[in-house]
């Protein structure tokens, strides 16, 4: 009987040690619930979310559009990151386009400085870009095409004419 009586007693001293776990299972069950649900359909959304940018990859060769791609390029310390040349094209385009009323040199000066910023941003994304061997219109027509190409990969310019959003597509 004296084993009987301290597994009796043993089980007891359990019961009673868990009480306090019991009781906070009974008061949180909700909220443990809640966590359970979430964790497991945050885990299903990441599953969900992989498989489908696999078969992306897999469905344009993401592989074979990005082999050619140097990395290194864009950790070179001289580059300065893309975001800063957007705002200088802002600013310059915002300068270049309000430019009224300014001397001959000044718009001069603002249009080359917009100019080599457009050819940063296109060396940036790897664009091809004819900038700095043209002259007259045919320059003003290839500054029209990077704008509108540059427009595509994300980057968003002023427009050519003040008050006009750019709707390059």
């Amino acid at each position: 009987m004296g084993v009987g009586r301290a597994l009796m007693l043993a089980l007891a001293f359990l019961a009673v040690a868990s009480l306090p776990a019991a009781f906070a299972l009974l008061f949180c069950y909700d909220e443990i619930l809640d966590r359970v649900v979430c964790g497991w359909s945050e885990w299903r959304e990441r599953r969900l979310e992989k498989r489908t940018i696999a078969r992306l990859d897999r469905a344009i060769e993401a592989d074979a559009l990005t082999r050619d791609i140097d990395l290194s390029e864009f950790d070179r310390p001289d580059r300065r990151p893309l975001e800063h040349l957007a705002a200088d094209l802002r600013r310059l385009g915002g300068q270049r386009l309000g430019g009224t009323g300014r001397s001959m040199v000044w718009h001069g000066t603002v249009l080359q400085a917009y100019d080599d910023r457009l050819r940063l941003a296109c060396r940036a994304l790897g664009i091809t870009e004819h900038l700095g061997e043209l002259e007259g219109v045919d320059r003003e027509i290839e500054r029209v095409r990077v704008e509108g190409v540059l427009h595509a990969a994300g980057l968003t310019l002023p427009a050519a004419r003040a008050g006009h959003r750019q709707r390059h597509h």
